[in-house]
């Protein structure tokens, strides 16, 4: 049974009725807001009139981007032009019914269009205004440009991750943005602290995400290590395993699963090997123990390695295509993905990986066109399509 089927049939939506308003592009900030629509947030993408950038990123049907509606699905799409007063004072006037605001312009931006936090927070002061961007906003590097792969570099991620590739001296290329989702998903995590902080104060405030800080987090060991003289003793390098039809990952985490591994390769001696005995022994001997499981594993294909390595209790998973990992039957049984359509057709988009006893997490069903809400919201916020702002009037005199 999964944990959703104990509430079978539940609409409920942890984040219903809160209104989110979404100035974020690429992928860190859609990431978060994403996720936030998820949770039941209307959220309100604003664009201009030649919309984001993700709407031209393949994969293309009939000129609609999956990559966009993979960060999009569920969220309102309005077009403003925020360098004209009209824009701005729609801004200010969605601000002002608003609970929560996304942004990941360089630091200085929303400033300069008056669209900032102490701006907004004169027409709300219960807004949350999350600022996501690569180094923070104060601060010499602030208002630096950062796109993710630059924030893999400068955050040493990339030459710490070089460090465990034997033989390597020149760092990988980099294409997959770790840098962006983890930032996105440290957004949405502020974001659901500040929430539950104004329930108790009554009060908004600013959220000030750091792409570099979000990176040097996933260095734990080496943010430890590199902080003292002495050099760091060695450690286990998990890497690809070879067998007779490719290769596997094994990974010894306990010493259990030491002791395990040792009676399926046929090396139970090994237990008691000064080499092997203790885990500062195998870190000092790794290389030389993983030589020994290669012995073993070469004569296996990798479905019968994983059979044995299973059934030992041994964590172990052949290197699978992305392809591969979404055919597998655990993710039809978690319900992982789910079918929504944009202009361009039907397909199908990841789902939060987390679910919910009391709160349904599923994503929308269609990804917005651009500008399809522009009307109804400048309708709802007292600005008809068309209608130009009077001379002098603002949200606050209007």
């Amino acid at each position: 049974m999964q944990l959703a089927d104990k509430h079978e049939g539940t609409t409920t939506k942890a984040f219903a009725g809160l209104r989110v308003l979404d100035f974020s592009t690429t992928i860190a900030g859609p990431h978060c807001t994403r996720m936030l629509a998820d949770m039941g947030a209307e959220v309100i993408k604003i664009e201009t009139d030649g919309g984001e950038t993700m709407r031209t990123r393949p994969p293309l049907r009939n000129g609609c981007s999956t990559a966009f509606g993979q960060l999009n699905v569920g969220k309102k799409s309005v077009v403003l032009d925020l360098k004209s007063e009209d824009g701005k004072e729609a801004v200010r006037r969605l601000a002002a019914t608003s609970d929560i605001l996304v942004e990941n312009f360089r630091p200085g931006v929303m400033r300069r269009l008056r669209l900032d936090y102490d701006s907004l927070r004169q027409v709300n002061p219960r807004l949350i205004y999350c600022s996501i961007s690569g180094y923070g906003q104060t601060g010499p590097s602030a208002e630096l440009p950062a796109y993710a792969p630059v924030i893999h570099a400068a955050s040493g991620y990339d030459m710490a991750h070089l460090a465990y590739q034997p033989g390597r001296n020149r760092p990988d290329y980099c294409g997959i943005y770790h840098a962006d989702v983890v930032t996105g998903t440290y957004g949405f995590g502020a974001i659901a602290s500040a929430l539950y902080q104004r329930s108790v104060t009554g009060a908004g405030q600013h959220i000030d995400v750091s792409m570099l800080e979000t990176m040097l987090s996933l260095t734990l060991t080496e943010l430890q290590s590199s902080q003292f003289a002495v050099p760091p003793p060695p450690r286990p390098m998990f890497g690809p395993t070879e067998t007779a039809s490719g290769y596997v990952m094994i990974t010894i985490a306990s010493e259990k699963t030491f002791q395990a591994l040792m009676g399926v390769i046929g090396r139970p001696d090994w237990v008691s090997d000064p080499r092997f005995a203790t885990y500062a022994a195998r870190r000092e001997n790794w290389a030389e123990l993983m030589d020994g499981v290669e012995i073993w594993s070469r004569q296996l294909s990798t479905d019968a390695c994983l059979r044995v390595l299973g059934a030992a209790g041994v964590p172990a998973s052949a290197y699978r295509s992305v392809s591969e990992a979404l055919a597998d039957p655990q993710l039809a049984h978690r319900q992982a993905l789910s079918e929504v359509r944009d202009e361009g057709g039907s397909f199908q988009v990841l789902n939060l990986p987390f679910r919910m006893s009391g709160a349904d997490t599923a994503p929308a069903r269609t990804v917005s066109a651009l500008g399809e809400h522009t009307d109804a919201l400048r309708q709802e916020i007292g600005l008809a399509d068309g209608t130009a702002i009077p001379p002098g009037k603002t949200a606050a005199t209007s």
